[in-house]
């Protein structure tokens, strides 16, 4: 099947989802394309076929690839190292992977010295999983806090997690379920710089539980592309 194929049958399920959840009719749920190892040529086929946000996993595929790709909205999805934000706090919308106060502190160091405020979301592992990043959900709230009073230019938009992969995708619902909580509670907080809006949650294999549980931003990449060759040049 064609980029555009997969793309169109993504959507026709996320959509399937959202009115399966009750929710209104699944416009909401911003499909992001995962290009990590895929080339501008087939991100551009991703753009063309109607993807308005890509997330790269590292950041030197984004310093590689910003040139070639059309105008698009890049995120930042995975693991970053505070030495590496000064080479991609002028190109990407958000920073989806915020799991320490040190990386928000060199975030808010480099937005601050190029006048911008960045939007990031904190990733939380609700599963406790050692081999992934994020902090626990029981440490959010100090992590927004310490956020709010130490980084006046970033602005916190919400909370992403990477659920365990599960044989039966269903059991990941819990994972995602205990997330979901937590961003409807500090949604409720007025703060200029807390304004909730994404839940960045599902993805390939998951996405229609996360979307049942709540989440309104799914990163897509094997599902769009096929299954990733690793020997291949970005």
């Amino acid at each position: 099947m064609s980029i555009k194929s997969n793309i169109d049958e993504i959507n026709a399920r996320k959509l399937s989802a959202a009115k399966a959840a009750g929710r209104s009719d699944g416009e909401e749920i911003t499909l992001c394309a995962v290009t990590k190892t895929r080339t501008p040529e087939e991100i551009n086929e991703a753009i063309a076929a109607g993807i308005t946000d890509i997330g790269e996993n590292k950041v030197q595929e984004i310093v590689d690839k910003y040139d070639k790709v059309n105008p698009v909205r890049w995120h930042l999805i995975g693991h970053l190292q505070t030495n590496k934000v000064k080479y991609i706090i002028d190109k990407v919308t958000m920073i989806h992977s915020v799991d320490s106060m040190k990386l928000a502190e060199e975030i808010q160091k480099r937005a601050a010295a190029h006048n911008v405020t960045m939007d990031i979301l904190i990733q939380v592992n609700s599963a406790m999983e050692e081999s992934k990043f994020g902090i626990t959900t029981a440490e959010t709230e100090d992590m927004i806090r310490g956020i709010l009073e130490n980084c006046p230019n970033i602005r916190i938009r919400g909370l992403m997690c990477i659920a365990p992969f599960e044989e039966n995708p269903q059991d990941a619902a819990v994972y995602f379920r205990e997330v979901r909580g937590q961003f409807d509670e500090f949604a409720k907080i007025d703060h200029e710089r807390l304004d909730f809006k994404y839940l960045s949650m599902g993805m390939s294999g998951d996405f229609e539980v996360a979307i049942a549980e709540g989440s309104n931003f799914i990163r897509v990449g094997t599902a769009i592309f096929g299954a990733r060759d690793y020997s291949k040049k970005a």
